[in-house]
């Protein structure tokens, strides 16, 4: 009995192993990482003291991922890549805000990681995507319907958020009045609203692989399991949460070394955007390849643009509120060079998705865009 006892308990830390991860790491934070953040000056200290909790919030990130596959697999799409997308961009709200109130105002935080996550999920997921499933199936298929609600939402969000601040005239810089702000973030929230009724209720067909809805017009069952063992609805939506927990608390610890790291080293303030976008977009990167991979193009576009799309949709209301509570200021629009990139991203975004197979081709494209803004960001 009492072995049977250890070894159900040693399957349960396997399984669970990045809610243990995360929340161990928390715990000792909790109790001692005030005085272990206290000096950072010894850069050997610091780095390791960085990955250790970069490490702990990724691996707790893929545990997150992992639940919201087995709650795809119980619910059904397009709720399980809902559930997923939103868990991450809670993550990335935290991580934001707390870099944000960390230390001195940082006040294009949330733009650049706003324009990391729109660079990284439309030019270097979906280009890998497409370069792995073209390489594979040849050309793949997608529902075309549910690739243009996702990006007449996305365009227009984008370019009110993004790009109209930077032409606005109630301001010196690129950023909004208070009564723009509450203007604003409401029309960003009333719009995914709306997109959310039609994705979850009455368009969910928008949502599904084209090879779904055949089998469901014939009468055929579909079974497109993500290869996670399922236990119940319950126990996957608790632990997604309490495995949520811990990182969305130890975004504060690495806010901190982040902003040390960045000021220290002289790296280019966008930086601390592109690490927070690669450390919420990691797993859902990884599922979305997986997806293309196995000809599930359908999954990889709803990961991707709905994960660009919640960024927008959910981080800019959240910003606002933060800035109107904490009186500080939130430049939004991006500068010329990057809005050359957002507009060109937006504008091939629409190309490739605009008919109802994808290529190679136009995967290697999207990455010739993703190397280009990266040049520009260590390379102004």
């Amino acid at each position: 009995m009492e072995a049977t006892k250890s070894e159900s308990w040693l399957s349960l830390a396997r399984k669970e192993g990045p809610f243990f991860a995360g929340a161990v790491t928390m715990v000792l934070f909790l109790l001692y990482g005030k005085g272990w953040l206290a000096d950072l000056s010894n850069p050997w200290i610091s780095g390791l003291i960085f990955v250790w909790v970069f490490a702990a919030m990724l691996w707790g990130a893929f545990g997150v991922v992992r639940h919201a596959d087995c709650l795809a697999d119980l619910l059904g799409e397009p709720y399980g890549t809902l559930i997923l997308t939103v868990a991450v961009i809670t993550i990335e709200v935290a991580l934001i805000s707390a870099v944000m109130l960390a230390g001195e105002n940082n006040p294009t935080l949330a733009r650049d990681t706003m324009l990391a996550v729109i660079m990284i999920v439309l030019n270097l997921m979906i280009g890998l995507a497409l370069l792995i499933g073209g390489g594979r199936h040849g050309e793949q298929e997608f529902n075309l319907q549910g690739a243009r609600a996702y990006l007449g939402v996305l365009l227009p969000l984008a370019t009110m958020s993004m790009i109209l601040p930077r032409f606005t005239q109630s301001t010196a810089d690129a950023t909004l009045t208070p009564f723009q702000e509450v203007m604003f973030a409401t029309f960003t929230i009333l719009l995914y609203a709306t997109f959310l009724a039609i994705q979850t209720v009455r368009h969910r067909s928008f949502f599904m692989e084209p090879a779904d809805l055949r089998q469901t017009e014939t009468g055929e069952e579909e079974n497109h399991g993500h290869g996670h063992p399922t236990v119940s609805t319950p126990y996957h939506a608790i632990m997604l949460i309490l495995t949520l927990v811990p990182i969305v608390i130890l975004s504060k610890k690495l806010a901190v070394l982040v902003e040390f790291g960045i000021e220290s080293l002289g790296a280019p303030a966008a930086l601390g955007g592109i690490l927070v976008a690669i450390l919420v977009l990691a797993p859902e990167g990884l599922a979305a390849l997986e997806a293309a991979g196995k000809n599930r193009l359908q999954r990889s576009v709803n990961i991707c643009l709905g994960s660009a799309l919640a960024t927008i949709s959910l981080t800019v209301p959240a910003v606002m509120v933060i800035s109107l509570v904490t009186a500080e200021d939130i430049i939004l629009g991006v500068g010329p060079a990057e809005m050359a990139l957002l507009i060109l991203t937006l504008g091939m975004s629409m190309l490739t998705f605009g008919g109802v197979k994808t290529n190679m081709l136009q995967g290697a494209a999207h990455l010739v865009v993703f190397l280009a803004y990266l040049v520009l960001v260590f390379n102004p």
